[in-house]
């Protein structure tokens, strides 16, 4: 938008009593919506459940320990058919420690671990998806308030001219300078501008109640800025930086990628297990004959599957038409997004276009009225031509408003669009969330079970 225009828009704004001192900003707003939105905070907790699954994955490279005990106590009685009976009583004791180290299972560790560490990428990107689609909620209920209180405003402006405008005919009417007709039409016009004041009441709570839900408060009195979000000149840096950068478009590379690691996985069912398995153990039983024996032993174990039913078989072409299914949704992710990118942008565009022309018309409506009321001083302009030049300037001005918040909202899509429309790409004043601190924390952990004090989680 030019200057001229933004500076029209800020007087018109100005007159209908928006003050920007004191009014929060979209910044204020976004970083709120950073902080607090439930649905972010959700996406961030799976984030780290899913970190979880490359210390799982590793868990096979690392031994298992079991200890075992039984103790129990037995009485046996024998008739000696009918000559010698006897009685005896056992007291079996058994201890055991059982080390068990996988040394090779068929690749399927180093498959899992990859394919895990794939997830996690994949959703670390999803989880930056989630983040914009908060944020531009967030904006987009932002500019929807300031839209509609702008509306308000006008509508409110318009009723009261309209009203002044009944009393002036009214008066007219009285001392027999116009008819009835004059006053009907006055009358009917004030009627539709009292309708439509209500109607955008109810648009503006309605605003209001989405503006709550995204960013979990009432907005007050909300400024919009100076001008929309910055954007590429040119439609082929926005296809290009979308098809590298978009969360969709990455998240599923990583997905596909983890479909065609679990190829592999799944393989590794069909190649041999090789372990070193070494116990140590105890037998004591207290009867007519004491015993105590002990054991140590270590065992190497390898296992060769033969043949399994076909099941393993039929397993890898699953995931091997898995992965084609995961290939193909990236392309169609691709697809998606330079649509989505497109609209968004020809939306600007459009926008942009709108605002000067009704800036334009803003411009030529007030000299229009200014004119037709200056005629009708002197009888050569109706009542209703009043009533309509001042209709024109109104619906104008309304116009413009709603063009200025379809360009502020198609740019911050088009930064959707683009992978820029992150709480560190719009640089906003709050400590950003660094999802790869948590997967450095649990990805060598060998044990615990704590986690860090989180929203929705009680021990």
């Amino acid at each position: 938008m030019t200057t001229k225009c933004w500076l029209l828009a800020g007087v018109v704004l100005g007159g209908l009593g928006i003050d920007p001192a004191g009014a929060e900003t979209l910044e204020s707003v976004l970083a709120t919506a950073y902080n607090s939105n439930p649905t972010l905070i959700a996406s961030r907790a799976q984030l780290r459940a899913t970190d979880e699954a490359v210390p799982q994955a590793l868990a096979n490279w690392r031994p298992t320990v079991t200890v075992t005990g039984d103790v129990g106590r037995g009485t046996y009685y024998n008739n000696g058919n009918g000559s010698f009976p006897w009685t005896q009583t056992r007291d079996p004791r058994d201890y055991s420690l059982v080390l068990s180290q996988p040394l090779f299972r068929g690749g399927r560790t180093v498959a899992a671990t990859e394919q895990a560490e794939a997830t996690v990428l994949a959703t670390r990107a999803q989880l930056e998806g989630t983040e914009q689609s908060v944020l531009l909620s967030a904006a987009t209920a932002f500019f929807n308030v300031v839209r509609d209180e702008a509306v308000v405003k006008l509508n409110i402006n318009n009723e009261q001219v309209l009203r002044r405008q009944l009393d002036a005919t009214r008066e007219r009417f009285r001392v027999g300078e116009i008819t009835r007709t004059d006053v009907s039409q006055a009358e009917a016009r004030l009627a539709q501008a009292v309708a439509d004041r209500v109607n955008a009441e109810g648009n503006l709570q309605v605003s209001r109640a989405g503006f709550i839900d995204v960013v979990g408060r009432a907005p007050e009195s909300p400024q919009p800025p100076a001008a929309a979000a910055e954007v590429p000149a040119l439609f082929d840096e926005v296809k290009a930086t979308t098809l590298a950068k978009n969360p969709n478009i990455v998240s599923a590379d990583w997905v596909a990628r983890a479909a065609k690691d679990g190829i592999d996985l799944v393989f590794g069912e069909l190649l041999p297990t090789v372990a070193v398995t070494g116990t140590v153990g105890r037998t004591i039983e207290q009867s007519l004959i004491h015993s105590d024996t002990s054991t140590t032993q270590a065992m190497l174990t390898v296992s060769v599957p033969i043949y399994e039913a076909g099941i393993s078989y039929s397993r890898v072409r699953a995931q091997k038409q898995t992965w084609a299914q995961r290939l193909i949704q990236a392309d169609q992710a691709r697809r998606d997004a330079l649509q989505t990118a497109s609209q968004a942008w020809e939306t600007l565009a459009a926008a942009r276009a709108r605002v000067k022309s009704y800036t334009s018309q803003i411009g030529a409506n007030e000299l229009a009225l200014a004119g037709v009321e200056e005629e009708a001083k002197v009888g050569s302009r109706t009542v209703l031509d009043t009533l309509n030049a001042e209709q024109e300037l109104f619906v104008s001005r309304v116009n413009l408003v709603a063009a200025r918040h379809d360009e502020m909202v198609a740019a911050f899509q088009v930064k959707s669009a683009l992978g820029q429309m992150t709480a560190q790409a719009l640089a906003l004043p709050v400590e950003i969330y660094d999802p790869r601190q948590h997967y450095d924390d649990v990805r060598h952990q060998w044990i615990g079970t704590g986690v860090d004090k989180v929203p929705g989680y009680q021990e």
